[in-house]
């Protein structure tokens, strides 16, 4: 499967028009994924199960908005990441409550490629970089000295700022996966004050694709059934959503009713009910006839990684 990410701040008159535009592109190609619209723009992650087909919907979409370009950040992966295709029409197409805040597309100043995102990294130790996903993906991995601030959704990142012991004029990086939280975020510590402030453009997907195995540690979490990304950008053969609560999970159990092989997530795997079965409805069936087995599950993902325990 061929996947792309890709996301762009422009005005949009007739979202419901766009919205019936995009499906019957999808249509016509085979294509998954998921796409949020609003009127300040568009964020997508899709995939294809030919690069044709992908090539195909992008040029329709460069099209369709009267672009000649757009940052694509592309991937592959041996299955669906999606299993189908679905619009959702917002206030924004990232959420920070603040609808005003727009980036303008022509203004990158404050934007660092990944070659000079290193360069910063590597020569400039007393620069403050900051990690302004939520909480349970950075636990994948991250920068060489991030400060996670722990976020459970990023519309906290602003307060967050605001109680830290910052000067206005300190040099700070912010990151996200593939660099629209940023977007918004640079606009609302401008709003705070700041001046020397800093994104990765693109993102740890677009740094990733230059400088694999080099300042971030770890995996990327993307909102999709790979769950991350390895530093080559391929599917993660460590981490699974947990059956139970869908978080990440990586620690791997063997079904009671069933002996299916999945990963549950560290707090599920404190509670008994949880940490013996693979699913929701293995654990219900479980309560109710504790000495029947059933069939085993079959979880594309889990399948294609060798388990860790026997």
């Amino acid at each position: 499967m061929n996947i792309t990410t890709f996301y762009k701040f422009i005005a949009i008159k007739n979202v419901e028009k766009v919205d019936q535009i995009l499906k019957q592109f999808a249509s016509e190609n085979d294509i998954t994924g998921l796409v949020i619209l609003a009127p300040e723009g568009i964020n997508c992650t899709v995939c294809a199960p030919s690069l044709e087909k992908l090539q195909t919907f992008k040029q329709n979409v460069l099209a369709l908005f009267n672009l000649n370009q757009m940052n694509f950040k592309d991937s592959e992966s041996d299955h669906p990441p999606f299993r189908r295709f679905q619009t959702k029409i917002r206030d924004e197409i990232v959420t920070l409550r603040t609808p005003h805040l727009v980036p303008a597309d022509s203004d990158k100043s404050h934007h660092l490629s990944p070659k000079d995102w290193n360069e910063v990294l590597k020569n400039e130790p007393d620069v403050r970089v900051i990690d302004t996903r939520n909480w349970y993906e950075t636990q994948m991995g991250t920068f060489k000295n991030a400060v996670n601030p722990k976020l459970d959704v990023f519309t906290e990142f602003p307060t967050y700022m605001k109680e830290q012991n910052i000067q206005k004029n300190d040099k700070v990086l912010i990151f996200c996966t593939g660099g629209i939280r940023c977007e918004k975020g640079l606009l609302q510590l401008f709003e705070q004050g700041f001046d020397n402030v800093y994104q990765l453009d693109g993102g740890i997907l677009n740094y990733l694709k230059e400088f694999p195995n080099d300042q971030y540690e770890g995996e990327c979490f993307v909102f999709d059934h790979r769950v991350a990304v390895d530093q080559d950008l391929k599917p993660s053969k460590l981490y699974d959503l947990c059956p139970h609560c869908g978080q990440p999970a990586k620690t791997e159990v063997i079904c009671k009713r069933c002996d299916t092989h999945q990963a549950v997530c560290d707090e599920c795997q404190t509670l008994e009910w949880k940490n013996a079965t693979c699913s929701k409805h293995c654990a219900h069936q479980l309560e109710l006839h504790p000495t029947r087995k059933g069939p085993k599950q079959h979880n594309p993902w889990r399948d294609t990684r060798k388990p860790t325990i026997s």
